[in-house]
Order: structure tokens, then C-alpha cells, then sequence
């Protein structure tokens, strides 16, 4: 049986006296593309950022990819040094909501600058691999522009390209088409959808894209209140699900 990529164990979060997680627990296999749904404030983001380590948790142990980090109890500080944490986040790719690109940095230099800095490749190196990336994400021809130049859409673009260019071994998307207007949703979902179904990325999405999500993902996971209430094959949580909760959310998105 293949070890899974990503573990939490036991893994409980708090923001003083509210409880994000729960001795929360999830794994993910190599390659498998899961999206976590469910109403706002039910703990799926959080997910991401703990997996990310830009959040601290109070309880519990995650495991990336063979490492391991885990808190003090109760006092949500990482017991793993500054240098592990780094670490550990060359494995993983984050895409945000609001793009967070450097605003005085071209497309190019916005894609090149981590993997000179943090991973030590050179600029030739670097450079050829953001070409490539613009050119897999459909922007070849912005490479100098700045992203004041662009369309939202095209920001979200350059932020995934930005996140490859890392070769990270898990890629999460934070609700990645919310900043967007309508018109350009597609074109940020085109891109995912093709990561998706042509690389052996390990995919971690959380979205109200109901349908995207029917399409792209292994396994589906609803959230409420901090816990996954049930999870499944798209084609089982939105066609029949179980869970009561499950059916209330559904129909109020679909």
C-alpha cells in the first residue's frame, strides 16, 4: 500500500476560545487530486494553510512527504526549527485568492525570484524554466510586463506558474477564481484542469466551483464546523450523497 503524501493526525486548531479542527485527521495518497468543499467557515482553507505552515496549530502532528512537524501542546508554536519548517515548504505550492504577486517585479522576475533564492538555481536555469511555464499557462507573450498590466485572470495565471517554477510535490489552491470577475473564471479553471489531468501533481483545491470540482478531483470532501462530514468519488458526493448536510449544502449551491 503506498504511503500517503500528506497526514494530519489529531490535529486541532484554535483562534482563542473557537475551534477550527478537531483532532482532525486526513491523508492524501501521491497524485491524488482532492477538493475540499463546504460553507464558509468550516475549516477548509485553514487546512491549507496549516499544510503550508503559515499557520501554527495547537495539537497534533502533520506529515509531508516523509517530515514531520507537530506543536507544543497548547501553545501553538511549531516544534520544528525555522530551517525544517523551509524545508518542508519547497515541497508545496500555494495558490491564494488574491493573486500576491510582487508588484514591481515583472511576470518574469515575479516567477524566476524564489527558485534563485530558495532553491539556488541560476538565473539562466530559472529563466528558462518561467519561459516555460508562461508559455504552459498561455501568457508567453507578458513575460516583461508587470502585473499591473493584466487582467485578473492573467494575474492567477502567473501566480500558478509562479508556484510550479518551485516543482513543489502538493499544489493547493485557496479558492483560486473568487477575486475574479465572471468572464474570467474560465480561463484560470482551464489551466488547473489541465494540471490536473496531464501531471502527477498532488492536488489540494478548495472552491465553490461545484462542477470544476466534479471534474478535476479524485476524491471530494464536505466540511461543516471543522470536520469532514463525508467524502467520496465526485460522481457519489453530488449525485447521492448520504449525509443529510451533505444534501442541505448541495442544494444551496447547485
Amino acid at each position: 500500500m503506498t504511503e500517503p503524501l500528506i497526514r494530519f493526525d489529531d490535529v486541532t486548531k484554535r483562534y482563542g476560545d473557537f475551534t477550527v479542527l478537531d483532532d482532525f485527521c486526513f491523508e492524501v495518497a501521491p497524485g491524488e487530486k482532492v477538493t475540499l468543499i463546504g460553507p464558509s467557515g468550516s475549516g477548509k482553507s485553514t487546512v491549507l494553510r496549516i499544510l503550508m505552515t503559515l499557520e501554527p496549530f495547537q495539537e497534533g502532528t502533520l506529515q509531508l512527504a516523509g517530515m514531520s512537524y507537530h506543536q507544543e501542546n497548547g501553545r501553538g508554536r511549531f516544534r520544528a526549527s525555522e530551517a525544517h519548517l523551509r524545508q518542508i515548504r519547497t515541497h508545496v505550492g500555494m495558490v491564494f485568492q488574491s493573486f500576491n504577486l510582487f508588484p514591481h517585479m515583472t511576470v518574469l522576475r515575479n516567477i524566476v525570484e524564489a527558485p534563485t533564492r530558495v532553491l539556488g538555481l541560476g538565473r539562466a536555469e530559472a529563466e528558462a524554466r518561467a519561459i516555460e511555464l508562461l508559455r504552459m499557462v498561455g501568457l508567453s507573450e507578458k513575460k516583461d510586463q508587470y502585473p499591473s498590466q493584466l487582467s485578473g485572470g492573467q494575474q492567477q495565471r502567473v501566480a500558478i506558474a509562479r508556484a510550479l517554477a518551485m516543482r513543489p510535490r502538493v499544489l493547493l489552491f485557496d479558492e483560486p477564481t473568487s477575486a475574479l470577475d465572471p468572464q474570467l473564471v474560465g480561463e484560470v479553471l482551464g489551466v488547473i484542469r489541465d494540471l490536473a489531468h496531464e501531471h502527477d501533481l498532488t492536488m489540494l483545491l478548495v472552491t465553490h466551483e461545484m462542477r470544476f470540482a466534479r471534474e478535476v478531483s479524485d476524491r471530494v470532501c464536505f466540511f461543516d464546523k471543522g470536520r469532514i462530514c463525508e467524502e467520496g468519488k465526485p460522481e457519489q458526493i453530488f449525485s447521492t450523497p448520504r449525509e443529510d448536510r451533505t444534501k442541505e449544502f448541495l442544494r444551496s449551491v447547485l
